[in-house]
């Protein structure tokens, strides 16, 4: 069984690896034995996260800004240059906006459209070369996109461009995922509820103790239950499991 979960020796890229939900998804990578690289926008935080993380495995910072279509491009070149194959990648770079309806910026949505959906499918398919080169149909290769609770519901905040880019996100995985199929490549998505992070830093600081109180499991989620979906998404397990949309929110998604 230790064989079937395991992903020591594999090579993944996490995006937005430095902080948040990334970082502990790349934490888990290292730990687990994989060779991974974390991207993130201050090239200063990554190389000090991937310098931090090292101390348990192998970990390479590539510092991108992944905003833009160049920021994309640099970043294919930099880990096609390095690794021929890559075996895992997770899209997890994203930013978030609030505003009021009639006060919603054309600048706030376009920067959360453009990182949490439009970098993520040019990411994703400039990366195929790799991708492929790792895939074998007893072990695909896996790109994981890591939406959000957000994506499935109405959220109570003002953050219309998040929403609506996660859900957008959960929709591409799908159609991704039956497009990259018969290439030996499994597609799937995480769903995220409430976690620590530095996006969530604010909402946890005002109303933390209100938010425990609306998950069925009352509490907020912690760094195993993440670097376990992702270990489980990355390894052998999870080989015939492509197209899913899995909710890790505390069972948040079960009172929608």
């Amino acid at each position: 069984m230790s064989d079937l979960f395991s992903i020591e020796g594999k090579t993944a890229l996490v995006t937005g690896g430095s902080r948040g939900i990334g970082l502990l998804i790349a934490r888990g990578y290292v730990e687990a034995g994989a060779r991974t690289y974390i991207s993130s926008r201050k090239a200063d935080v990554c190389e000090q996260i991937a310098s931090e993380l090292s101390a348990g495995g192998t970990c390479i910072p590539l510092p991108a800004d992944l905003s833009t279509l160049d920021g994309v491009r640099q970043l294919v070149g930099e880990i096609s240059a390095r690794e021929p194959a890559l075996h895992i990648l997770v899209n997890n770079a994203g930013a978030n906006w609030g505003a009021p309806l009639e006060e919603f910026p054309e600048s706030g949505w376009d920067k959360v459209m453009n990182l949490n959906l439009k970098s993520i499918f040019f990411l994703t398919r400039d990366l195929l070369p790799q991708l492929r080169k790792a895939a074998t149909p007893e072990d695909p290769a896996r790109v994981i996109n890591i939406g959000s609770v957000d994506g499935l519901h109405v959220p109570s905040l003002e953050t219309y461009s998040y929403s609506a880019s996660k859900a957008g996100l959960h929709h591409l995985t799908r159609v991704l995922a039956r497009r990259l199929a018969p290439d030996h490549i499994n597609v799937n998505g995480v769903a995220p509820g409430a976690f620590e992070s530095k996006m969530m830093e604010e909402t946890l600081r005002n109303f933390g103790e209100q938010m425990r109180q609306t998950i069925p499991r009352r509490r907020i989620g912690e760094p195993d239950d993440m670097a376990g979906i992702a270990i489980f998404l990355a390894s052998r397990a999870s080989a015939y499991t492509t197209g899913a949309l899995i909710p890790v929110d505390g069972g948040v998604s079960t009172c929608l």
